[in-house]
């Protein structure tokens, strides 16, 4: 469902990369762009799909995975509220190399790819930033092919843990991560199994590093949670 009106997180933010535009560029933005809301489990774009556009998340949670050998999917990002979602493929000319699902209820902000090279060619602080969030989502890449490689189950899980605090936040009680995944989405994040996933994080609890309540995840010593993803 296409809605302009709900879609004011991009230019008016303050947080918002379209925020260091002047304000005739914010209005070529608004002008520009298109808003589609999202029911939760919905696909946004699917891997080999071509971009056509930048796509910005407004509000929501959003996962992106790749369907691995035998059909087994791995996450490879978790995207919130102001990521822009798969742009690398739409800078390098190339089809999407995963799929975008809704995790929640979201809407998405699509911005044509002329409106964006028309910004980046005519104001060098938003190109900077455009590098900038390339660079960090590079590293970030890089970090996760050798963590997932390299370190062991539970250095796995807690390290998702992490990323999904880092991505998301907690809940108001400043403990609960404030989002509710599936076990077998935390596995395909952690590149594990179903069945390892939901031991690991039961021995989590045991140890009272987390606590558990349905999906939800409650962290009770994040010191020990960074030590076990540091030592992997």
């Amino acid at each position: 469902m296409k809605d302009n009106n709900i879609c004011n997180h991009c230019t008016n933010s303050e947080d918002s990369i379209f925020n260091i535009l002047s304000k005739e560029d914010r209005k070529l933005v608004d002008d520009n762009k298109q808003c589609t809301s999202y029911k939760k489990g919905e696909i946004i774009f699917k891997e080999g799909d071509l971009p056509v556009g930048m796509t910005c998340l407004c509000e929501g949670k959003v996962k992106l995975f790749k369907e691995g050998v035998g059909g087994r999917d791995q996450i490879i990002r978790m995207e919130t509220r102001g990521d822009f979602v798969g742009f690398r493929a739409l800078f390098a000319g190339e089809h999407y190399n995963a799929t975008a699902t809704a995790i929640e209820d979201s809407v998405i902000c699509y911005l044509e790819k002329n409106i964006l090279e028309k910004l980046i060619k005519s104001n060098g602080d938003f190109a900077l930033k455009v590098i900038e969030i390339l660079a960090k989502e590079l590293g970030f890449s890089n970090e996760r092919t050798v963590s997932l490689t390299q370190k062991h189950i539970r250095g796995r899980l807690a390290e998702s843990l992490l990323v999904l605090i880092n991505t998301f936040g907690f809940e108001d009680d400043g403990k609960t991560i404030k989002v509710y995944l599936s076990r077998e989405d935390i596995a395909s994040l952690s590149n594990m199994t179903t069945s390892n996933a939901i031991r690991t994080l039961s021995t989590f609890a045991q140890e009272k590093v987390i606590s558990l309540y349905g999906r939800s995840i409650t962290v009770e010593n994040m010191e020990a949670l960074k030590r076990i993803s540091r030592l992997g």
